[in-house]
């Protein structure tokens, strides 16, 4: 099967699917292509700060995906065992500090709207193999298998949007440099309790992070800060000496935890690590979101990042199309507008990692 675009973009999470409808919007015929079958994907990165809700606000969509479910957050708390050291509230203006977003509302919603412009297709279940080029070395689009046959997608301009282990990034052969954290992730679930505030709360234990995150659904996302490389051995461990900070910090939690936590295979671990590449353009083809600059969990920062890139890029490329250009040199004004901030962003996550114990430190003193 061969099918014609003016852009494919390769990777339907929240800055692949923001920037189809976007171009979708602006008249470019698109094409999004996402391997997974849905939206209905495990995600870890699922809330949005005040900045990403104005974006979609400012494109009528988040009334959308409020409409499927959000929650927000009454407030930060920070924890030195059982007892509260800090509270950061709403500012006068606002009525949250950030909004738990399940990714499957967001895409859905997003996807919803973007069905009414006939020049957008979405397809499922389908994987890039190669990227097309012609005799001058620029991108015309995607080979790809869909429900185990070949595709061929022609596009004036090619997008990943394709996450941390981008396959479009390794097939343009685009360098990128890795920077790891010291620490490592470890993410459990387990139901709230009745009348657990939403709220996320961040908990000092033996000198690393633990934090919880209220979700929609009457859910808790627990994260554990561990050392980088541990878990392998740590999982031959028993369990209980692990869970019992958590349990000291919110007894009202134990029983649950004790329920849903009974084995580390309860556990999802995540290699914490942070990446800039080299480059985010060529002739023909765009990286954003992690594919071009991966964040750490610090600050839940990743998706809102994503979702920038997909608010900036979209006028800058509908303009590129219409004016028949999309070298390098005239994409690189996108990666010029957001490459400063991403770096900035990224030293302001490790800036954030290495004070966190002083600041508790701190709290002591006090």
């Amino acid at each position: 099967m061969k099918l014609q675009a003016d852009v494919c973009i390769v990777g339907g999470g929240p800055a692949g699917t923001l920037l189809g409808f976007l171009l979708a919007k602006n008249g470019v015929s698109t094409i999004l292509i996402e391997r997974s079958t849905g939206v209905n994907r495990k995600f870890r990165g699922e809330h949005i700060n005040s900045e990403t809700e104005a974006i979609l606000k400012a494109h009528q969509l988040f009334e959308k995906i409020e409409e499927l479910g959000i929650l927000k957050m009454k407030k930060v708390e920070f924890f030195a065992g059982k007892h509260i050291v800090q509270t950061i509230i709403p500012l006068t203006d606002e009525d949250h500090v950030g909004i738990h977003v399940p990714q499957a509302n967001l895409l859905s919603a997003i996807n919803q709207e973007s069905d009414q412009y006939k020049n957008y297709r979405l397809l499922f279940n389908t994987t890039v193999t190669e990227l097309m080029q012609d005799e001058q070395g620029v991108y015309t689009g995607v080979k790809a298998i869909k429900d185990g046959h070949e595709i061929m997608i022609s596009s004036s301009v090619v997008v990943g949007a394709d996450g941390r282990f981008s396959t479009v990034r390794k097939l343009a052969k685009i360098p990128t440099v890795e920077m790891t954290h010291g620490y490592d992730v470890l993410w459990a679930k387990i139901p709230a309790p009745a009348g657990w505030e939403p709220t996320t709360r961040m908990v000092h234990v033996n000198g690393h992070q633990l934090a919880l995150f209220t979700q929609t659904g009457g859910f808790i996302q627990i994260g554990w800060n561990i050392e980088e490389g541990s878990f392998p051995s740590l999982r031959k461990q028993s369990l209980q000496p692990f869970l019992e900070p958590l349990i000291e910090s919110f007894p009202e939690l134990k029983e649950l935890v004790l329920q849903h936590l009974s084995t580390w295979k309860n556990f999802v671990p995540l290699k914490v690590q942070s990446s800039r590449s080299e480059t985010w353009v060529k002739d023909g083809l765009i990286i954003i979101g992690d594919a071009a600059h991966t964040m750490t969990p610090t600050g839940a920062i990743g998706i809102n990042c994503g979702m920038k890139d997909a608010h900036v890029l979209a006028p800058i490329l509908t303009e590129a199309l219409m004016d028949k250009n999309i070298t390098a040199q005239r994409l690189k004004t996108f990666e010029v507008s957001r490459k400063t901030e991403i770096k900035v962003q990224q030293e302001m996550q490790i800036q954030q990692e290495t004070s966190f114990s002083e600041k508790f430190a701190q709290f002591a003193l006090n």
